[in-house]
């Protein structure tokens, strides 16, 4: 069983993801929670917890830790501190414990965010750990869904390096695609666009 690292387990995604690799024969989820009071939602399902905060140090999360996911996000308050140099200090931490995969969730338009006047500091705080993740030698994969919804997951979807078009998809959906990509299967060190689609999850990921 690998250790997955799960930054921003508390957050809706998050919470998805952590549940998916819980129930994997592949995958034993490591919740990455900020208070002390997020860890018992996770530990009455015996589900292991580290405490950090994406804003201070995080270089003692990765130790043991396989594979990380990163669907952390400050939900538009603190961008730059959290998406953007949140991400690039667990990318460091990440490289020193010489983790296999980081799989990072971002957000389609990170690679125009002047594309969209509200969500532009978002975007660029996206871009950023984008491209710092490229650029730090680590095996990756990031997944840029299109708007995120709360209805039940098809397990389907549409994926493509770039989809030129906007679309929707669950956040359910979003999750079982970030743990499909943390198999050494999957393709590593690309960048794909998802939206809702009709092609299965784990043929439309390409190996």
């Amino acid at each position: 069983m690998e250790n997955i690292l799960v930054a921003g387990a508390n957050g809706t995604t998050g919470k998805k993801i952590v549940d998916l690799l819980a129930t994997s024969q592949y995958f034993n989820p490591v919740a990455m929670v900020r208070k002390e009071s997020q860890k018992k939602q996770f530990e009455d399902k015996k589900i292991a917890t580290i405490l950090a905060d994406l804003e201070k140090d995080v270089s003692h999360t990765t130790e043991n830790i396989d594979k990380i996911i990163f669907a952390a996000g400050s939900g538009g308050k603190n961008v730059k501190a959290v998406d953007q140099e949140g991400a690039k200090k667990l990318i460091d931490a990440g490289k020193k414990s010489n983790v296999r995969k980081f799989v990072m969730l971002s957000s389609m338009g990170a690679d125009n965010p002047e594309s969209s006047e509200e969500l532009k500091d978002y975007l660029i705080a996206k871009q950023n750990a984008d491209i710092y993740l490229r650029e730090s030698k680590l095996p990756y994969s990031i997944i840029r869904p299109g708007a995120l919804n709360d209805e039940k997951g098809k397990g389907k979807i549409e994926l493509s390096k770039k989809l030129n078009k906007s679309g929707e998809i669950s956040r359910e959906d979003v999750a079982q695609t970030l743990v499909h990509v943390l198999h050494d299967t999957a393709v590593i060190n690309e960048t794909f666009e998802i939206i809702e689609g009709n092609t299965l999850i784990g043929k439309a990921i390409p190996s």
